[in-house]
């Protein structure tokens, strides 16, 4: 196959985290109002209760799939016994998971009608088939067909969603439209594959390795869908899991900025890389991506905490005031998970060490359980935030202390310094704009710009290696329009 375009991969998958980034702030604001944070709380609770089986049936596929067929993109024969060896292995998983599933909703009556129309997102699994257009680098596809799908959905969310009663066809919209965008990823895939052998397909191998993978999936569950479960089971009523689900909602948009589209396309590159015994280029990339991470993490870590006050009040609506500092606590989680992400899909994955980042992830994991259980009841979703944000430290410093060199405390505080200096001064600047009139969307907006100029501004004083060469690349391409112009003239 010829190498896709780096480039083109990023600017794609870029283009979708944007849109992922844009549904929620347009859709967040008017469901927050329509559902209320109870019936935020209880598609939260449901919704954390169906993921264990959607993970059960997935066996971590996504990151093991990504990488074989990544390895083996250059050879038809071998990536073709791969798609179908992986996803008859999913679908299998998936079957036995639909068996549980049905036991829930015939047992667990109070939420059952929430419970059957969430099937669909489990059913969605089976067509799950990102992982195999990942490997092949074709974002392209995957962007344009989830795009569309994703804009459908919101379309008919504001046509049909109207007020609380419609919670179960708000769900039902939510499951069926990722059913739906799973299926359309079908229709290209036999431009990819090609027939073979039926009985040279084997599972046996793939359930073994694919366990290596499910095991940190499982493991980072404890303190991202298990939360949700916890401050469900352990606090009354539904209150506090709506204000949990609305400030991850939130944090997740700002990882999806910082790291998110980044590793997505770098991972799929260098499992390439690594096949091919190209480390000095690894290394590499490992450093440029974190160096960029750290830059805008920093930023919205900082500029977060900053702006929550208002931006809450505005954006969610009344009844939402404990998310203000749910965003405070969690905001330290963009940098910690960014660093993480980075070196678990740019170094663990890559090079098969993914049993050993597993371990790292189940200490965590049994770290942020416990909190939780301390925590949860006393403090509500504040005790779950806290939990989170301690274990994903405990985590990534595990990461970076046993990834061989590829990245150290030493680079990660010389990389550092500079933007947390130039986030404490632009979270100065924003707490003072806090005095003026709270809970207006111009008052954020400005925050925003205020709060971008004061952090560059400041990393440019502090002569940051990353700003400088943004820069220069900026001078060149201006002085390069310029010259272009005036030889246009003169022509």
């Amino acid at each position: 196959m010829k190498t896709p375009s780096l480039k083109k991969n990023f600017l794609y998958s870029t283009f979708y985290q944007i849109l992922v980034i844009l549904i929620p702030l347009i859709t967040a604001p008017y469901i927050s109002r329509v559902l209320g944070a109870e019936g935020i709380g209880i598609y939260s609770y449901t919704l954390s209760i169906q993921t264990y089986f959607s993970m059960f049936a997935t066996l971590g596929v996504l990151s093991y799939g990504t990488r074989e067929i990544a390895m083996n993109r250059d050879d038809s024969i071998k990536r073709s016994k791969l798609f179908y060896e992986i996803e008859l292995m999913v679908i299998i998983a998936t079957l036995i998971c639909l068996i549980g599933w049905l036991l829930v909703i015939i047992f667990y009556k109070e939420y059952r009608n929430y419970f059957i129309a969430l099937s669909f997102n489990l059913v969605a699994v089976i067509f799950d088939i990102s992982w195999f257009f990942s490997g092949l680098e074709e974002f392209k596809y995957i962007v344009v067909k989830n795009s569309i799908v994703k804009i459908s959905t919101v379309i008919l969310m504001f046509i049909l969603v109207k007020n609380k009663s419609d919670l179960l066809l708000y769900i039902l919209l939510m499951s069926c439209g990722t059913l739906i965008g799973n299926i359309s990823m079908w229709v290209k895939l036999p431009n990819f594959i090609c027939r073979i052998n039926k009985k040279s397909i084997s599972l046996k191998h793939h359930f073994k390795e694919s366990f290596i993978y499910f095991i940190p999936t499982i493991a980072t569950s404890i303190y991202t869908v298990l939360d949700k479960t916890l401050i469900g089971i352990l606090t009354t009523g539904n209150s506090q899991n709506g204000y949990y689900e609305q400030a991850t909602k939130i944090i997740n948009l700002a990882k999806a900025i910082t790291f998110t589209s980044l590793n997505t396309v770098m991972s799929a590159r260098t499992s390439y890389l690594y096949s091919n015994n190209q480390i000095y280029e690894i290394k590499d990339k490992i450093k440029k991506s974190l160096d960029f991470i750290l830059l805008i993490g920093f930023g919205i870590c900082f500029g977060l905490i900053g702006i929550s006050n208002g931006f809450v009040q505005w954006f969610f609506g009344k009844g939402y005031d404990p998310v203000i500092n749910l965003l405070k606590i969690f905001s330290p989680i963009i940098v910690i998970i960014g660093i993480s992400n980075c070196i678990g899909n740019l170094y663990y994955t890559p090079v098969g060490k993914r049993a050993t980042s597993a371990k790292f992830l189940i200490l965590g994991s049994f770290i942020n359980l416990i909190i939780n259980l301390f925590l949860i009841p006393r403090f509500g979703a504040y005790g779950a935030a806290i939990g989170s944000v301690i274990a994903e430290l405990i985590i990534t410093a595990l990461y970076i202390k046993f990834c061989e060199g590829f990245f150290t405390f030493t680079l990660l505080v010389e990389i550092s310094w500079k933007r947390i200096f130039a986030g404490i001064s632009m979270l100065l600047i924003l707490s003072a704009i806090n005095i003026m009139k709270k809970g207006m969307i111009y008052i954020t907006l400005f925050q925003i710009l205020i709060g971008a100029i004061v952090y560059y501004i400041v990393l440019l004083i502090l002569k940051d290696r990353f700003i400088l060469e943004i820069n220069h690349q900026m001078k060149g391409i201006f002085f390069s329009v310029k010259k272009k112009r005036r030889s246009d003239k003169n022509v």
